[in-house]
């Protein structure tokens, strides 16, 4: 039976795929209202919400989810029914350099949600996590929930931290949570510091393509729309204390899927020969613990909630790189910082 949540707390809700299930509770929806709290850190962007600014269902908040007096407040203000917990730290490169931020926002920030969640009885808490929780696979097999974690970088072990909080406050104190963990996400307003995004806009700025090590690092690819169509379906119908996979179903090793997004600008810029955007391909210096491959397996969710992958990966990537190059204006004021203003 589906749950009908209809006030809800979104945290992350400025950030690529928090926007994106706000856009995807609000649109059409009567009687849905979404409080929407988000820190603007570097990733945060205020102009991925710039149609919700005057939407009487949306209100957004601009604040730390380790503000605990603040997230007692929201919770009670606005009779919160439930929480949909996105907001992350999650770029692997800046975990690697700067791990402190990780632990306090990712695991320390999921402590004071579970603890606001208890204090005022919320009827679900769903937890966003990754994939990455689980660590590298070899070139077989795929990741099921009931795969051990084994994170290799600050980042995917702090997820699993926060992982195993939240199952915990499920288990100790009877919180209805339940943890969805999605493949690599992509799609429009994703920041573009991410694998796709940074490959379009650097060949859009005829910058270089940097590629890690070898290119054949695996990654499992899931369209953004088809993610947040799952994430609605655990929310109002997944079971509490269980853990959902989502799976993109379309591996594609790194210099493949980089070589693929070159031909796709090519044919929507019309570029050939010399200018090709492939031209700008290059291999550099491996990241340390850089896991080799991803798989998911979304059995789970198949058979319990019967979701189903709606877009392909070659019309998702058709429809992203359409997205960034007709968004100039919107990834112009991230690479100037003006956004942040």
């Amino acid at each position: 039976m589906s749950a009908m949540f209809n006030r809800i707390l979104v945290t992350g809700g400025a950030g690529f795929i928090g926007s994106n299930f706000v856009r995807h509770l609000l649109s059409g929806r009567e009687g849905m209202h979404v409080v929407n709290l988000d820190a603007l850190t570097y990733a945060g962007n205020r102009d991925n919400l710039a149609e919700f600014i005057s939407h009487p269902h949306h209100h957004f908040v601009h604040g730390d989810i380790n503000d605990r007096a603040l997230l007692e407040a929201l919770l009670r203000e606005h009779a919160i029914e439930a929480i949909v917990h996105f907001a992350a730290e999650s770029h692997v490169d800046r975990s690697i350099t700067g791990p402190d931020v990780f632990v306090r926002t990712n695991v320390n920030g999921t402590l004071a949600l579970l603890e606001a969640a208890r204090a005022h009885g919320v009827a679900r808490f769903l937890h966003i996590s990754t994939d990455e929780v689980y660590g590298s696979l070899p070139f077989e097999g795929f990741f099921t929930e009931t795969t051990p974690f084994h994170p290799n970088n600050p980042y995917s072990a702090s997820k699993a931290g926060a992982d195993l909080l939240a199952l915990a406050y499920h288990r100790t104190f009877g919180l209805p949570v339940v943890i969805a963990r999605p493949s690599n996400n992509y799609g429009p307003y994703q920041f573009p510091e991410k694998l796709i995004p940074l490959m379009i806009v650097n060949a859009l700025t005829a910058q270089l393509l940097p590629v890690y090590g070898d290119g054949q690092n695996v990654r499992d690819w899931l369209y953004v729309e088809d993610n947040c169509r799952a994430l609605e379906l655990i929310l109002r119908q997944g079971r509490a204390g269980e853990v959902y996979n989502i799976g993109g179903g379309s591996e594609w090793k790194n210099i493949e899927l980089v070589e693929k997004l070159a031909d796709l600008l090519d044919q929507q810029l019309g570029l050939m020969g010399e200018r090709s955007a492939r031209r700008l391909i290059t291999f550099v210096t491996d990241r340390p613990g850089h896991d080799r491959r991803y798989a998911t397996d979304s059995g789970k969710i198949e058979r319990e909630l019967g979701w189903r992958r709606a877009v392909s990966f070659e019309e998702g990537l058709r429809r992203t790189v359409a997205w960034y190059v007709t968004r100039e204006r919107w990834w112009r004021r991230i690479q100037s910082g003006e956004y942040r203003n």
